[in-house]
């Protein structure tokens, strides 16, 4: 993985966020657990139950439902569900008893050693395997619910000619000369949209403000976004953003957000203010590899976000590109109340001197092999990006 500036401050924030934040969010969902049990599976594990409205929120003081707070999906990835659908799992939505039972042994031997080493870099986690128990997701065989095989739909042939031609930081084989070499995210810009709403490695956590007119979603790496409410103006066409133009409004109790003018471009063309952010981010487990999905004029969100109990909002997104994607897929995941989970300065872009010591390194390598100081034929490390980094434990 690159390794940028900040990068190892944050996975030791991340750890000691992460002990808080699980714990939480497991406590939390046993107390709000009345509207999580509506979510729970059916009969019929190839069945995915809507999301249910029951709850009502409180509302604010202007009359909108209250959806302000701090929230983290940090136990997504912590259980290993993965944002793709492990194959094995056919069509359904949800596990059997005994591959719940896999994920939940999993969890606990993670809670079992958390704490074994030194300091704020013990390992494992605290309270995951009440959150596995507890939380409805927590039986999922993956994010991705539509479409219904929990696969990605294939890209057009166009956008599948421009992924495998695109240039990262993660590409097998390729050469480092200038920053059109690397993504967004190598170049701590931006995750890019919708990516920046799925779990990450580290760094989950999301807090909503709210005032009268607009809501605001703050994201702990890499992203705000302003959400005016109602029928504000649109953006021209030309106008573009990493995260795009979003307008809100209310549909019963859900707050339902559409985004379109999300920057558009790919990872081929040697034009810097062409490229554009992969609509996927590969450090989200079981996402397309190397970070070089194209993204057209075309893309858009429509996000749903349901509040199913004081502690959990259930968060639906639906993805359409059909200049890349052969059809929309949607994903549905949760977001676990937790107001105690602090926010520190994400300084990923200052200092980073990543991106030259990669040129530098590139060029001098190269030199080396003209030079016949170093072999042709030498293995490229970054082929590993092209398997998944996790696997589900209920999958084996």
């Amino acid at each position: 993985m690159m390794t940028r500036r900040g990068y190892a401050s944050r996975i030791t924030r991340g750890r000691i966020a992460t002990a808080a934040c699980t714990f939480a969010a497991a406590a939390s969902l046993l107390v709000g657990v009345n509207g999580a049990v509506a979510q729970k599976a059916t009969a019929d594990l190839a069945v995915l139950p809507p999301v249910p409205t029951d709850f009502t929120p409180k509302k604010n003081a202007w009359g909108d439902y209250d959806f302000s707070g701090t929230f983290t999906i940090e136990n997504l990835p912590a259980a290993r569900i993965l944002f793709t659908r492990p194959k094995a799992y056919g069509n359904r939505f949800y596990v059997t008893d005994a591959e719940f039972a896999k994920r939940l042994a999993a969890a606990q031997k993670s809670d079992g050693s958390f704490g074994q080493g030194e300091g704020v870099n013990a390992s494992g986690t605290k309270g995951l395997a009440e959150w596995v128990q507890t939380a409805p997701v927590g039986r999922r065989t993956s994010m991705l619910v539509s479409p219904a095989d929990g696969q990605l739909p294939p890209l057009t042939p166009k956008a599948e000619a421009l992924y495998k031609a695109g240039r990262s930081g993660w590409v097998p084989g390729q050469h480092y000369d200038w920053v059109d070499d690397f993504d967004s995210w190598d170049r701590c810009v931006s995750r890019g949209f919708p990516a920046s709403m799925f779990p990450f490695r580290y760094n989950n956590g999301i807090k909503v403000y709210q005032s009268p007119g607009y809501v605001v979603i703050n994201l702990e790496m890499l992203g705000t976004r302003v959400i005016p409410m109602g029928d504000a103006p649109r953006w021209p066409g030309s106008v573009e953003a990493w995260m795009g133009s979003s307008r809100g409004h209310w549909e019963g109790k859900t707050l339902v957000i559409e985004t379109t003018n999300i920057k558009s471009g790919d990872s081929a063309t040697r034009d810097v203010a062409q490229r554009a952010a992969s609509p996927l981010n590969m450090a989200t487990q079981a996402v397309p590899p190397f970070n070089t999905i194209p993204t057209s004029t075309q893309a858009r969100t429509v996000e749903r976000l349901t509040m199913t109990d004081p502690k959990t909002i259930t968060y639906e997104i639906t993805y359409t590109d059909p200049e890349v994607y052969t059809r929309p897929w949607t994903a549905r995941l949760e977001w676990n109340r937790d107001n105690g989970y602090q926010f520190f300065e994400y300084a990923c872009h200052e200092g980073n001197v990543q991106l030259r010591n990669y040129v530098t390194a590139s060029r001098a390598h190269r030199a080396d092999i003209a030079a016949g100081k170093a072999p042709k034929d030498e293995v490229d490390s970054r082929t590993r990006f092209a398997m998944p980094f996790d696997r589900d434990p209920a999958a084996e």
